[in-house]
């Protein structure tokens, strides 16, 4: 059979891989009006379940799509804390699940994947400046001083081949990414193996149990049971020494152990029954020249923390603004390394939060559980049952001033009217480089060739405060942040993080200095 190569239209930036990931990244980029080609080798999404819950940041991510993951039927959140329990039903750790974090929406919401990466794929495709291009391996990727250039196969017919040319590209294309391991970009490797089967089910009518999520630390099989997203239950089951991968995968086996529950092929539907070993590790290099990663192609961590594909999306808001920059002239090629610095970081926090978490719940020798089951509920009774919350994770160093408190840490956000719209600040503001003036006015924050500089970036001055103010705040949120930092001022960058905090005019004169210069403009 001869082959055929088809030249497509150029792109300004080629995303390998259409998951969450790369889709988000589409649909950031073309908000900026930029000309976004998605490569994705699978012809149809992948129809079973796979992440099922995140976090308030990626909330606060998918209502700049507008989707409001409070009234939206595909989300659900059970305003319930998250227990630990020992074999014998006993609390171990208590988790706040129910309060709202400050960036304004609920700790923890459950979801399934393939319906959102539907939305996803809907909104993409009613968007001119996305070309999404399913079923195409890619096989072959070069690059110069100009332009990434790709090649690809029909993935069901080798013979045919598309040729394309990209600025740059985004290689989000999962564990086994072939963009990372084209580009002979290496692995750091935790070697953290655990087998766990994972049995996505259906209940016939609604299940409902007490706590709604909560992970059991029974030595005999450790079990995570929680929501899989609207009318759909999950619950893993750690395999033990001397068990089959193949075996317990069957439904005979994942029935047997749904037994206890209240499960039967009578009363659910089991969608899915998958064995996963779970592991932690990083990409050492995410960019290289005019390629970069994303996603798990970045980093894989271990599932006890939910952080998995919540990353995977933070890194995608993070590249976004980036890319926007570099190909409007903005900002230099140079700010890529930022992302890989800040991002890099944040992710292996996460994977080492998520290897910590395992190594208590995989416990499987009954006499150090015995010591964990000790040693926790003293903790437990020493702060009297209150229930623990996440603390805010700082980037790594990057495009923030590392010296001024809250820095590097996602901002908060309350609800505000702005131009007569009353609604959490992202919704009614919108989002972009701002300085934000808490109670103050904002005459005399920048020089004039600073202002020009921040005007070039598309930033925002505005004051934040009572009915006077250009923001008017419904609620303490700032003025509390505020007093927590010792500040008055703060410099938000577009992906919601705190590039600074500044207690005097001359403070934000400085702070902005520092942060231009390390984007590369001064």
């Amino acid at each position: 059979m001869q082959s055929t190569t088809t030249q497509l239209p150029d792109a300004d930036i080629a995303i390998v891989g259409a998951g969450p990931v790369g889709l988000l990244l589409a649909i950031l980029l073309s908000k900026h009006g930029i000309k976004v080609t998605l490569v994705e080798r699978w012809p149809d999404i992948y129809d079973r379940p796979r992440a099922v819950t995140m976090d308030a940041e990626v909330a606060r991510i998918l209502a700049t799509l507008g989707i409001n993951v409070d009234d939206d039927p595909a989300f659900e959140n059970h305003k319930e804390l998250y227990y630990w329990k020992n074999a014998d039903l006993l609390d171990l750790q208590i988790v706040d699940w129910e309060s709202l974090a400050p960036s304004g929406w609920h700790v923890t919401y459950w979801f399934n994947q393939p319906e959102l990466e539907a939305r996803l794929i809907e909104m993409a495709s009613h968007i001119p400046s996305i070309t999404i291009l399913r079923g195409w391996t890619v096989n072959h990727v070069t690059q110069d001083a100009d332009a990434v250039h790709i090649r690809m196969s029909d993935t069901a017919k080798s013979a045919e081949h598309q040729a394309l040319s990209a600025r740059f590209l985004v290689g989000a294309d999962g564990a086994n990414s072939f963009v990372r391991e084209h580009l002979g970009i290496g692995e750091v490797d935790k070697g953290y193996f655990f087998d766990w089967l994972i049995l996505d089910m259906i209940p016939d009518k609604a299940y409902t149990t007490s706590p709604a999520q909560w992970q059991l630390c029974d030595p005999k099989r450790p079990t995570t049971i929680v929501p899989g997203g609207p009318g759909r239950r999950r619950w893993e089951f750690m395999l033990l020494p001397d068990e089959d991968r193949d075996e317990i995968a069957k439904p005979e086996a994942a029935w047997r152990l749904l037994e206890p529950w209240g499960l039967s092929p009578e009363n659910a539907k089991l969608e899915r029954s998958a064995v996963y070993q779970f592991q932690a590790k990083w990409a050492k290099q995410w960019v290289q020249d005019r390629c970069m990663i994303a996603g798990d192609a970045a980093h894989l961590m271990p599932p006890f923390a939910g952080e998995g594909m919540c990353a995977g999306l933070r890194d995608a808001v993070a590249l976004s603004w980036r890319l926007a920059g570099i190909l409007d002239g903005s900002l230099p090629q140079d700010v890529l390394q930022s992302y890989e610095s800040e991002r890099m970081e944040h992710a292996k926090h996460y994977i080492q939060f998520s290897q910590d978490l395992g190594e208590i719940i995989c416990i499987t020798d009954p006499d150090k559980a015995a010591e964990r089951d000790a040693r926790m509920i003293a903790e437990l009774n020493a702060r009297n049952h209150q229930p623990i919350t996440g603390d805010l994770v700082k980037l790594g160093i990057g495009a923030w001033c590392e010296d001024t408190a809250g820095a590097g840490e996602l901002s908060p956000q309350g609800f505000v009217r702005f131009n007569a719209i009353e609604d959490r600040f992202d919704q009614a503001v919108g989002q972009s480089w701002m300085i934000l003036a808490i109670d103050q006015r904002t005459q005399g924050l920048l020089s004039p060739e600073q202002s020009e500089l921040f005007a070039q970036l598309n930033g925002r001055v505005l004051s934040v405060g009572p009915e006077e103010y250009d923001v008017q705040t419904l609620d303490d949120s700032y003025t509390k942040w505020m007093h927590e930092v010792d500040g008055n001022y703060a410099i938000i960058r577009p992906d919601f993080y705190v590039a600074a905090t500044a207690k005097t005019p001359h403070d934000v004169s400085a702070c902005f200095d520092q942060i231009t210069a390390k984007l590369g403009l001064t």
